[in-house]
Parts: structure tokens; sequence; C-alpha cells
């Protein structure tokens, strides 16, 4: 009998469960999409928030969002307090987080919050350990959020982590192996994934995944590595079992995917509808969208692919605005 392979994907016609293939065994699967909005449910569904960005200057401070389980276009949800621009996000449940990253003036250390199934305008949570710019990424379970520091302005790995459901400054949890910057960040409910970035003065790119067990504190471990070496400058998002990493530098189409609970380099996913770098990414526990970024002007696009199967992404609808490295979370992510 020939070996099964790692991230294997099966229908169990005894449960009538998707089941996985890890560490030796099956895993089932969590596919349910929490508070879709039917008829008897009056919640705001599986929401993906699109905050900040810009043109590089001046930033944006607006924040929209989609249900992520239909289409259509993005609708306003509230502003940031500050603009931001290369920053990052993480959430819960019910609360989303960024980290703002550069302000215009220069890099700033200032953590926001809003309430996700609302609508309304961020409040302040806190202040990352040390001002940064072009964060590496933010990821999150239930309970914890981690944002990776990147330029202050030289690169540097830090890692600071925050809980979600509190405010107060955010505390040293490790570093990542690398220094470097602009990367992306997802994860499951056990583990963070941190891909990819750039190092400078030298602008080398970095394909290296790297991975922490997000309840506990340390350094991070080598994951593998992204399919191609330019891994600055592109989005991120993931359900319980697969991470998917989309774009990038200089101006790309690739999807890539892991297999978080395993170690091992990226496989290719598929394609976005248009090529481009510097998008966000959010996700529910079957769909993960990519809004906005640069094709190599500004574009408000959105498009989806379904995180379980593998192919080309599909048009979803436009932004309210056009805009490039912004900040992103959604409260039905894989760490959740």
């Amino acid at each position: 009998m020939s070996a099964i392979p790692q991230g294997a994907i099966r229908f169990n016609t005894d449960s009538q469960k998707l089941e996985f293939y890890a560490q030796s065994q099956w895993w089932e699967m969590v596919i349910d999409t929490p508070n879709l909005g039917v008829a008897a449910n009056t919640d705001a569904g599986a929401r993906g928030l699109f905050a900040g960005g810009g043109t590089s200057s001046p930033q944006h401070r607006i924040i929209d969002y989609v249900t992520i389980s239909s289409t259509g276009n993005a609708v306003n949800f509230g502003s940031l307090t500050t603009s931001s621009y290369e920053g990052s996000g993480c959430a819960s449940s019910t609360r989303g987080v960024f980290a703002i990253g550069y302000n215009g003036p220069g890099e700033s250390n200032t953590i926001e919050y809003v309430t996700i199934s609302s609508t309304g305008n961020s409040a302040d949570f806190g202040d990352l350990i040390m001002g940064t710019a072009r964060t590496t990424g933010g990821c999150s379970n239930s309970t914890r959020g981690l944002f990776a520091d990147s330029e202050v302005p030289a690169n540097v790995n830090n890692i600071d982590y925050i809980t979600i459901a509190s405010t107060g400054n955010a505390v040293d949890f490790g570093d990542l192996i690398k220094n470097g910057r602009s990367g992306r960040a997802c994860a499951s409910s056990t583990r963070g994934l941190f891909a990819g970035g750039r190092t400078v003065p030298a602008a080398g790119e970095i394909n290296n995944i790297d991975y922490v067990t997000i309840a506990t504190l340390g350094n991070a471990t080598d994951f593998g590595d992204l399919t191609r070496s330019g891994g600055s400058y592109g989005s991120s998002c993931s359900n319980s079992t697969r991470g998917i990493f989309a774009g990038g530098s200089p101006v790309i189409n690739n999807i890539d995917y892991v297999t978080i609970a395993t170690i091992g380099n990226a496989t290719d996913f598929g394609d976005l509808t248009v090529a481009r770098q510097v998008s966000g990414g959010a996700s529910s526990s079957t769909r993960g969208v990519f809004g906005g970024g640069q094709t190599p002007t500004v574009s408000n696009i959105i498009d989806y692919i379904t995180i379980l199967t593998q192919g080309n992404a599909i048009d979803f609808g436009d932004l309210t605005r056009t805009t490039q490295a912004g900040s992103s979370c959604s409260n039905a992510h894989g760490g959740l």
C-alpha cells in the first residue's frame, strides 16, 4: 500500500465528516462557518475587515467589511483613529485588532481595535513594544494575538503578543529566525505561521516560513519554504488546517498553500484573478478573500478561493476605495 501524503483529504462515509491526514493519522475537519445570517439569525456572520492602506502617501483610515460567505462589494465599517500603511491585523470571534505600522510622519507603535459584529470607528488598544513600519504580519488564536515587528527603522525579528479580550501594551513573545520586513502571517488554533519578507538595505527576498506555538512563549522554528523567492508584499489567510499565501513581489499572481499541522515546503494552489502585491487577506473556515493591492496601479479588487480545494481565484466584488498595504482580519479564521 502506498504511503498517504501529508495534507491528504478524504470524506469519511461512517462519520459523514471531512478528514485530513497529518502526523500519521486522520484528523476531523471543522468546516462550519459561524452565524451566516439565516432568517432566524440576526448576527453579522463571518466578516472580513480591510483597514487603512493607501497609495504610500497619503494613507487611509477607512475600514471596509465584506460578508465572506457572499459575493458583492464591500461596505464601509468605520475609520481607524490614525492612518495606517503596511500594518497588520488579527482577531478573535468578536474583536478585530490592528497594528498601525506607518502613519505618515513615521513608524507607529499604536494598536487599535473594533467590535466586528457592529460597525463604527476603532478605539485605542495599547502599544507594541517598539514603533514599527512594514510589519511581518499578525495572526491569532481565540485569545492571543501575535504581531511580528520588522522595521524600526532597521529590520528586527521581534514577535509581540497581546490578549485580545483585554486592552494594554504588547509583551515580548520571542524572535523570528530572520530579520525581515513586509511578510505575511496566518494561524490554526495552535500554530502561528510567518512567511516571506525582504531584507534591508540589500532588499533580498526571503522565502522561508517560520512557526510558533501560540499558547507558549519562545523563538520561531523553521517550517519550510514558499514556492518562489519573491516572499515579500503578499497576503495570507487560513482555515484550521490550511495556510494560504497569495501574490507578492514583484507583482505576481501565485497562490501557495501549506498544511499547518505539518512542516514542509508550500505547494502551488492556483492563481489570483489579477497579479498584485500588498493586498489584504481574510478568511472563514471555507473561503479566503483577498482585497486591494498594487497591480501595478493601486486597485479595489476583491477575489476569493475555496480553501479546501485547489484552483484559481474568482471575482468577489470591490472595496469602497482603491488601496494597497492595508491591514485585514476576520471573525472566523483558522485560529478560532
